[in-house]
């Protein structure tokens, strides 16, 4: 019953792979010391001769006593290096520089969406073009900005003077809507031109012939490149709620959830109570660029537009 003579790196492979020593046999290393291969070695015997054991304690039951089979298991601990695309590197920087350089801040708004709903459903019978809640989120959007241009900004630094750098905060003039759309190579965020001037019937042809060209990596830099604004829209996956990174040189992007159904109070019910479907949507900001009271006055006037969708017409 002495110390059984094997060498460092056995010994931890033998705890990992759950291995008693002396149950190696002797060694194959020098005067019969066990070495790592010869711990590989007893860990496959003994995992080849699980199911012969399985029954040979299942056997031993009917002396009385259920002896509790017992097996070793080689966990795989391997893993595999994957190139990162060209885009997903672009992506990874630019993110990387809105966070830690735009001080976000964010506003989380609540939108009732049964009347939109309704809405779609009218439209959308009998017709060839089909609206998606997505081309009202875009349509809403659009028209908020147009009611709180202080969000359609971007705060841009002018580095062609080397010594001195100037700062500036450029207001657009018009709306281009950047929606995140998921590709294989990594996400990316086609434009919708001029947007607040757009149907939606316009919006969503258009929104849905980007989306396709982008999976299939068509686009024109020019499709992709720009905006004034960036919609973020995971309600498709089940996600309530989510807040989202700036996408640079922009100062604001929309995060939208999914509709659940819930009840809310309602004086007028006879209960006090009715079911509503409800929507969240955060707004994560660049507080260099907007204000807080900005940014609040811009998810008041989108929740606006989309509980009286009717208002989008006009």
């Amino acid at each position: 019953g002495g110390r059984v003579a094997a060498s460092p790196y056995a010994r931890k492979k033998a705890r990992e792979l759950g291995i008693a020593l002396d149950a190696v046999g002797g060694g194959s290393g020098p005067r019969g010391r066990i070495v790592v291969d010869d711990v590989v070695a007893a860990s496959k015997t003994s995992t080849a001769s699980a199911t012969g054991t399985v029954t040979e304690t299942a056997s031993a039951g009917s002396s009385g006593k259920i002896a509790m089979p017992t097996a070793s298991f080689v966990s795989d601990r391997s893993y595999e290096d994957i190139a990162v695309s060209a885009m997903r590197e672009i992506i990874g920087k630019r993110l990387s520089e809105s966070k830690f350089s735009a001080p976000h801040f964010y506003v989380t708004m609540e939108c009732e969406m049964d009347s939109l709903l309704r809405a779609r459903q009218e439209m959308n019978a009998d017709e060839d073009i089909k609206i998606s809640v997505n081309d009202f989120v875009i349509k809403a959007c659009a028209a908020a900005l147009r009611a709180t241009p202080d969000c359609n900004v971007s705060w841009v630094v002018d580095k062609t003077q080397a010594q001195k750098p100037k700062t500036i905060l450029r207001k657009f003039n018009y709306v281009d809507i950047s929606v995140a759309v998921a590709t294989p190579s990594g996400l990316i965020t086609p434009i919708i031109k001029d947007a607040d001037r757009k149907s939606l019937s316009e919006i969503s042809g258009e929104m849905k012939e980007l989306a396709n060209r982008a999976k299939l990596n068509k686009l024109a830099p020019d499709e992709f490149q720009g905006g004034t604004f960036t919609i973020s829209n995971m309600g498709m996956y089940g996600v309530t709620n989510f807040t989202a990174i700036i996408n640079p040189p922009q100062s604001c992007i929309l995060a939208v959830g999914g509709a659940k159904q819930r009840l809310v109070p309602d004086a007028k019910a006879p209960n006090g109570f009715r079911t509503a479907t409800m929507m969240q949507v955060t707004l994560s900001s660049d507080h260099r660029a907007v204000d807080g009271a900005v940014a609040a006055q811009w998810v008041k006037a989108f929740q606006k537009f989309i509980e009286y969708p009717a208002k989008l017409m006009l």
